[in-house]
């Protein structure tokens, strides 16, 4: 094999994109459950072996900030803008996550586009938390594109 052609294909290999968060969550099929302490029914999601393998793991979310007061130090990322997110009707629980920082996250403006990482906890027990947990998170800085 040439040295050009091996160049070439190993630069694809390395290249190869990320599967987004969203990607990965949209993939998991949810099902209606009665909850006796709350008499209600809730969505819950049936995790496979594939996701659960991703758990303790990182993960980086990039998403929109929903402006929500949910616990020190936590926040809700979305998928969609607030005009669409899953709070106001307009999406499933497979489009927002819940971002534990370590320490307390900076000011952020509602539907400002964040880039956080950390360890993937799922949660599919616990209605009073969302269904994807980033705990340990932290923003991401992306590199700026030349200007």
């Amino acid at each position: 094999m040439s040295k050009f052609l091996f160049s070439v294909l190993l630069m694809f290999a390395v290249a190869e994109p990320q599967e987004s968060a969203w990607a990965i969550f949209e993939r998991i099929p949810f099902k209606t459950k009665f909850f006796k302490e709350y008499s209600d029914y809730f969505l819950v999601p049936q995790f496979d072996a594939a996701i659960r393998a991703r758990e303790g793991k990182p993960l980086i979310v990039k998403g929109h900030y929903m402006p929500m007061d949910v616990g020190p130090n936590t926040v809700i990322v979305s998928k969609y803008p607030y005009a669409a997110c899953f709070f106001c009707g307009g999406a499933g629980p497979e489009s927002v996550a819940e971002v534990v920082f370590k320490s307390r996250p900076p000011k952020f403006k509602a539907d400002q586009i964040i880039t956080v990482q950390g360890r993937l906890r799922l949660n599919d027990s616990d209605v009073t938390h969302l269904n994807f947990i980033l705990e340990d998170a932290e923003v991401v800085t992306e590199p700026r594109a030349n200007q």
